[in-house]
């Protein structure tokens, strides 16, 4: 039984898989996610394709395919499983098992000249340092008027005093204990296995290359890079989205021997207090009163721009609870486009706790009195039809008392006897008696 299947799970076959089903999922799965057949979905299909390349190379190589089988990604990462490819490229590998490159011409293999080249692999662009990536809050009135921010950052760039060599002018040496590789191939005996594993080389930690302490560069010593600070304009359009990439090629890291990486700002719009967004349109919350809310009035609207939008509610144009209207046009900015979304106005009415009357003579208000009532009647519609009890029917008055949240809720658990722990009460233990 193996420890792990995430690699057999990588190329979809089980862990008992011989070698045949092995290049016979391979061979799909790399022409699948090969990225010059997905040029608008690259890098995914470079990262998978990568994947299905590093699968393959250990579970073909009879050696690490039996100590992945035993110990694991652990046993491979301490005892060195790179296949018996040594950790070759994801592309040599896929020239090496389908005959591309070396044939020159065409036709170098059974599936010669699928990506072009007349059978030849696309060599590998030159190595290129990481991407810098930063997320970039903005506020959603930034994003309505667009902005143009500046923002400063650190990066390494090459030492101008050496010119990246990070020593004197023929003081730095390939190292002879790696041959500049930086890499050191060891050995290592298992029980009756011998592994090959790769550790970073102890003369030059890895650099590939040494120099005296004398001779090494006063300004980066030695390192070949020294720190900078560099500002950015980063312009904000008018209704970007959050998620949308601001990039800047080539504004990135430098490493001598490589290409500069990038810069890559990301936009997240910040919440706003006032507005919601969903696309291009915005979203509002009025609070009207009963009386704006059945004779009309006006609201006002503070905008992302400072403007103030008046919006008149006619008299009779009654507005319900949680009713939602429309402002065409007063919604975001279309990115890169010239109209605008709209605004949704929904509507929270607040009724008043009673209506009173006007004051005694003491100065207290009194309930309505029937001239308020007959005015209600005059302008609101009929009350609904009740269900009348017949006139024998016997009845009985009460009034209506407000509810007190605590108070009843402790009558609710009360109710369900949750805190009932009497002898005999819902959650305590029951005596029965027995006559003799």
């Amino acid at each position: 039984m193996v420890k792990e299947t995430a690699h057999y799970d990588t190329l979809g076959v089980a862990p008992d898989a011989t070698d045949d089903q092995l290049k016979k999922a391979y061979r799909k799965l790399a022409l699948k996610f090969h990225p010059d057949k997905n040029p608008n979905a690259r890098e995914e299909a470079e990262i998978k394709f990568k994947e299905v390349n590093k699968s393959y190379e250990i579970l073909s190589d009879e050696q690490t395919r039996t100590v992945y089988d035993r110990f694991g990604k652990e046993g491979l990462e301490q005892g060195g499983g790179g296949g018996g490819g040594g950790g070759m490229a994801a592309e040599d590998l896929f020239a090496q098992f389908f005959g591309g490159g070396g044939g020159g011409g065409g036709g170098g293999g059974p599936f010669g000249g699928m990506f072009g080249g007349g059978g030849q692999m696309r060599e590998q662009g030159p190595k290129k340092a990481r991407t810098i990536h930063h997320v970039h809050k903005v506020s959603l009135e930034d994003i309505y008027r667009g902005k143009v921010f500046k923002l400063a950052l650190q990066k390494s760039v090459i030492c101008a005093k050496c010119d990246g060599r990070g020593g004197k002018e023929g003081a730095v040496k390939t190292c002879a204990g790696c041959n500049g590789a930086g890499m050191k191939t060891m050995m290592r005996q298992m029980g009756p296995m011998i592994q090959r594993f790769q550790t970073v080389c102890p003369d030059c930690s890895g650099e590939g290359e040494t120099v005296r302490d004398k001779d090494k560069c006063k300004v980066c010593n030695g390192k070949k890079t020294v720190i900078e600070r560099k500002v950015l304009h980063v312009h904000v359009d008018k209704g970007v989205q959050t998620g949308t990439k601001v990039d800047f090629r080539g504004e990135g890291d430098q490493m001598p021997g490589v290409q500069p990486g990038d810069v890559q700002f990301e936009i997240e719009q910040k919440p706003h207090p006032r507005f919601q967004r969903k696309g291009d349109d915005l979203f509002y919350h009025a609070e009207i009163d009963l009386l704006t809310a059945l004779a009309g009035g006006a609201i006002y609207v503070e905008h992302l721009d400072e403007r103030w939008l008046t919006v008149e509610i006619m008299p009779g144009e009654v507005i319900a609870p949680g009713e939602v209207k429309v402002i065409r046009g007063q919604g975001m900015p279309s990115y890169r486009h010239h109209d605008f979304g709209n605004l949704y106005v929904q509507f929270d009415v607040k009724f008043p706790d009673r209506i009173v009357g006007p004051k005694d003579a003491d100065g207290y208000p009194t309930s309505m009195t029937p001239q308020m009532v007959k005015a209600l009647e005059s302008v609101l519609p009929p009350r609904a039809p009740q269900n009348i009890p017949p006139p024998d029917a016997m009845t009985e008055d009460y009034s209506l008392e407000k509810v007190d949240p605590m108070q009843e809720g402790g009558r609710a658990r009360g109710a369900t006897g949750e805190d009932d722990d009497e002898e005999g009460g819902p959650g305590g233990e029951r005596v029965q008696c027995a006559s003799q």
